[in-house]
């Protein structure tokens, strides 16, 4: 049976400074979140409202939330103390001159699987600095996927970030977070296919409730944006992400995960199972479990 994969979540101790991004409007994300309460989480997955046993989540990948070297070690440690996180997709000044000792210290740690910056806050051309791609390139040699968090406006630049960097794995967050809110579907729909056309291009499935209606959202909202990512990429080339806790402001895990499964309920076992674990395991290289672990 395929393993359940949640490839996109964070954790963190909350303090308003650091976490300036979560205003009065996110009041429910104003507190800690951490690795015993998502594991909570988790196992609650396991059982509908009938009590019957559903999806269990088998592993996660923990993302990054603040750009800091602190955090990324914060994480690893949280991923040695509860091995359901398989990986960290961690941060590191990537235009920074000494990144290259960086990387190599941080990967020597085989739970870093990924690196983020955080795109969506920086100018559209900041991805193409040539200091931005220095550090981009180095990550290969070191086995580690590269995350890209963007707005749909920012498309063309990460097109182009892709073209330079074809021997990288770029994994992209939230579908690139199109305006579900507005229903509008262009131009995220044609520079979506245009990115998909690169094969070392993976999607995540994730961040999509709180790009629509957090009050009124359904499943019916989200399912043109979740079949244009299906066509464009495959079930081969997408991954189920939480996005929680920050899903939490629209969705209960539970719901968010069998709006997914719900979505995708027409496609073969084998797909559904990509989609939900396998795509995951090799965009990011997840190490095979042994039976008892």
């Amino acid at each position: 049976m395929s393993r359940v994969i949640d490839a996109h979540h964070h954790l963190w101790r909350y303090n308003a400074t650091e976490y300036g991004w979560i205003d009065d409007s996110m009041a429910v994300l104003q507190r800690d979140f951490l690795a015993q309460e998502l594991q909570s989480e988790l196992r609650s997955t396991g059982v509908d409202e009938t009590g019957v046993d559903g999806t269990i989540v088998d592993g996660t990948i923990a993302v990054q939330a603040r750009q800091s070297l602190e955090e990324t070690r914060w994480l690893l440690q949280i991923a040695r103390d509860y091995p359901f996180i398989e990986g960290v997709v961690g941060w590191v000044p990537l235009t920074d001159g000494g990144v290259q000792a960086m990387l190599e210290s941080l990967a020597a740690d085989a739970r870093l699987r990924g690196v983020r910056h955080v795109l969506q806050g920086e100018h559209d051309e900041y991805m193409l600095m040539a200091e931005f791609q220095r550090g981009v390139s180095l990550l290969a040699r070191c086995g580690l996927a590269y995350d890209v968090l963007i707005h749909e406006r920012q498309l063309p630049s990460a097109i182009q970030l892709v073209d330079r960097n074809p021997g990288q794995v770029f994994i992209l967050d939230h579908i690139a977070k199109p305006p579900i809110r507005a229903k509008v579907e262009e131009p995220w729909g044609s520079l979506i296919r245009q990115l998909a056309e690169r094969p070392n291009v993976y999607c995540k499935i994730s961040g999509m409730v709180t790009e629509d209606n957090w009050l009124t959202w359904s499943a019916g909202s989200l399912q043109p944006y979740i079949d244009t990512v299906l066509e464009a990429f495959g079930a081969s080339r997408l991954l189920y992400g939480s996005d929680w806790p920050v899903c939490l402001v629209a969705s209960s895990y539970s719901r968010w995960i069998e709006t997914v499964r719900r979505a995708i309920g027409s496609l073969s076992t084998a797909e559904q199972g990509r989609i939900m674990g396998g795509t995951a395991e090799e965009a990011y290289k997840l190490s095979p479990r042994k039976e008892n672990d």
